[in-house]
């Protein structure tokens, strides 16, 4: 009598064809993003995040964008950014405002249709990040990785969430930065202009989207040209040819600052205002948003009287002399923030455990990511490997810095959370490939005994 093996079992489950089919989706990228941006507008459309409360009069629709963007489409210029009538300003980077006000002048300020517009705008620039997520990961790591972490990125709620409530430029931010770091890791293989002609344009736009983007510039220019070096080809033309592009993204942007305030303004000018949020009487290494013109009546008057200008001066001068008052503490405070950064500022919500919960996750991920880099930095498996990791430990090393200093909130670290999750992904990767390594042995040593 003839008995059936699993070995003939096996080739009935795979001439499956549902099985057949999640082969094909799994690893296929155009699927991966398709089914992130389902996922990403279904919840949109199903928890109805499109309708922001009004009750503040629409301030949380954009906050100071949705209150510029609001300025733009009815007709007084890129002003206003906490909705008295306050003149031009510097406050935000203009190209989300002036995206946000275009969709406002289709489809109605503060309406429910622009919501759900913008809103769809951001699951779009969410979704598409999993094609740099995935071509970093393949070219530093391996194939599987590259999937697991499009996959990651594709269904993990924490992502989402950024890109189906907040309508602000953090999805945006996150594809030009992730997608900034691909084109590094490829300029030693690429020759021709064009290389570095997306490398100016990219980084333009992304000065003129998240300037705070702009502190990881010099980390990725000159690791392509050192990259490039090691194999004997010429980058400064290259290098000349993105500054110039650089230049003329944004110098529209810089004309309009010195024409509109009389003086030089590189693209934002309230880094003053933002360090006192972090910096003064109160300080605890958290945001002490209830200083904010948003937020303080008092500081918002203060802001019509003194004008933007003279109102960011003085709330600089005021941190400076905190910080300078007592640099230990100053010191203590950016330690804070540095733990806030990586693990989570602490929140008062109810109930008391989902802040612990989610904090417990942010910091999960943190701890995830720091190891799967040392791992990636002490493998010696190809060179461009290695070498891209280090890319990595540059990211990770500038782009935060800033927030240290000032403040943090969760969505600050949204930028570096693709490649967060690709290093996540690693590592888990890795320790399940020891794994199965290590079980035919054991299987074996079973069997034996």
């Amino acid at each position: 009598m003839e008995s059936s093996s699993p070995a003939t079992a096996k080739p009935t489950s795979s001439n499956d064809p549902l099985l057949k089919a999640w082969a094909r989706i799994r690893n296929s990228l155009l699927w991966i993003v398709a089914i992130a941006l389902l996922l990403r507008v279904g919840w949109i459309i199903v928890g109805h995040t499109y309708r922001f409360k009004a009750t503040d009069d629409n301030f949380g629709f954009g906050w100071e964008m949705g209150r510029i963007a609001a300025s733009l489409a009815s007709g007084h210029g890129f002003s206003n950014p906490f909705g008295p009538a306050t003149g031009p300003t510097a406050w935000e980077p203009p190209l989300y405002p002036y995206l946000t006000a275009g969709v406002f002048l289709v489809f109605g300020i503060y309406s429910k249709a622009s919501a759900f517009v913008l809103l769809s705008l951001n699951s779009i620039f969410s979704a598409l990040t999993c094609i740099p997520i995935f071509l970093i990961a393949r070219r530093i790591f391996s194939e599987r990785v590259a999937v697991g972490s499009a996959w990651a990125w594709a269904l993990l709620p924490n992502v989402m969430f950024w890109c189906t409530r907040a309508i602000w430029e953090t999805s945006l931010a996150a594809l030009l930065l992730t997608t900034i770091v691909w084109l590094a890791l490829t300029l030693e293989d690429r020759d021709g202009w064009m290389p570095w002609f997306q490398f100016g344009l990219l980084w333009g736009v992304a000065a003129l989207s998240s300037t705070s983007l702009l502190s990881f510039l010099p980390a990725a220019g000159l690791w392509a040209w050192y990259r490039r070096s090691r194999r004997g080809k010429r980058s400064f033309a290259g290098v000349v040819l993105a500054s110039a592009v650089f230049c003329a993204c944004i110098a529209p942007w810089l004309v309009r600052n010195q024409q509109a305030f009389g003086k030089f303004i590189f693209i934002r000018d309230n880094f003053g205002a933002e360090l006192r949020l972090g910096n003064g009487n109160g300080a605890d290494g958290t945001w002490m948003e209830y200083l904010h013109p948003s937020q303080d009546i008092y500081a918002l008057r203060q802001y019509q009287a003194m004008g933007e200008l003279a109102y960011i001066a003085m709330r600089k001068r005021q941190a400076l002399d905190y910080i300078e008052a007592d640099y230990g503490r100053f010191a203590k405070l950016c330690f804070k923030r540095f733990i806030y950064y990586w693990a989570g500022p602490p929140k008062v919500t109810q109930p008391w455990w989902m802040s612990e919960v989610k904090n417990s996750l942010f910091l999960a991920s943190s701890v995830l990511m720091f190891w799967g880099l040392a791992r990636a930095l002490r493998l010696r498996k190809s060179n461009s490997g290695q070498s891209g990791a280090r890319l990595l430990l540059w990211l990770f090393l500038l782009y935060p810095a800033m927030y240290y200093f000032v403040y943090c909130i969760p969505r600050y670290r949204h930028p570096v959370e693709p490649e967060t999750a690709i290093l996540a992904v690693f590592l888990l990767t890795e320790t399940g490939n020891k794994t199965k390594a290590c079980s035919p042995v054991q299987s074996s040593e079973h069997e034996s005994v």
